[in-house]
């Protein structure tokens, strides 16, 4: 496989795994009452700190795990527990208002203090493990291992595909307000907690993959 082809591949998993379009409703919620331009600069916080994470991993990977003694099992079972909580809450409240009504208080009074304080909130779950989670985290390390091989260049092509990855996220999330007024309240509030329930399930799949590499470990 040539580096070109290992870069689209990797591309096309990440964003595939990512998924910022499916997870556009779930921004919407975040930033129901906030302006324009707080929505993008936030949009961006979170863009930035996906990037500097994957990057930070696609180098590292299971180093830093091991440092601290973390395996991957039991990193998708917590990344799985922490997913079903955020599912659950979004097919229960309405999810929708919650944030809404938060935007709506008051406590934010300019742009730039809206995105530094809705980002310290959104960090978990909402950035990770919601967007960046044990999935993605794991295919950046698997194509940083495949990468090797390709050197510095292949190092290179990796971050490359990161960033693009990022940066498309970014401009899905500055789409939300059409994708909002297409949708409506009631158009939104329906497809949040779809997606809740969509979470809840994926959650499940990722505790049950942890556990069932936790026993194969055991029997090995």
């Amino acid at each position: 496989m040539s580096q070109t082809e290992l870069a689209v591949n990797f591309f096309v998993a990440l964003f595939a795994l990512i998924d910022p379009i499916g997870n556009v409703p779930v921004f919407a919620a975040a930033t129901a009452g906030g302006y324009a331009r707080g929505r993008r600069v936030l949009a961006a916080y979170i863009g930035a700190f996906a990037a500097a994470l994957m990057i930070v991993v696609y180098f590292s990977g299971l180093a830093i795990l091991d440092f601290f003694g973390i395996g991957l099992p039991a990193f998708r079972i917590a990344g799985g527990l922490i997913l079903f909580l955020l599912g659950l809450d979004m097919v229960r409240n309405d999810y929708t208002a919650q944030f809404a009504d938060a935007a709506q208080a008051g406590e934010i009074v300019d742009d730039m203090s809206y995105a530094r304080r809705r980002f310290e909130r959104l960090v978990v779950p909402f950035a990770m493990p919601l967007l960046i989670g044990p999935g993605a985290l794991s295919t950046v390390i698997i194509y940083a291992g495949e990468a090797e091989r390709f050197g510095w260049g292949g190092a290179a092509w990796g971050v490359g595909v990161i960033l693009a990855v990022c940066v498309s996220m970014v401009l899905c999330f500055w789409a939300t307000p059409l994708i909002s007024r297409i949708l409506g309240r009631i158009g939104m509030a329906i497809t949040v907690r779809i997606l809740g329930l969509i979470l809840c399930a994926l959650a499940v799949q990722f505790i049950i993959s942890g556990v069932t590499d936790v026993i194969a470990g055991i029997g090995a």
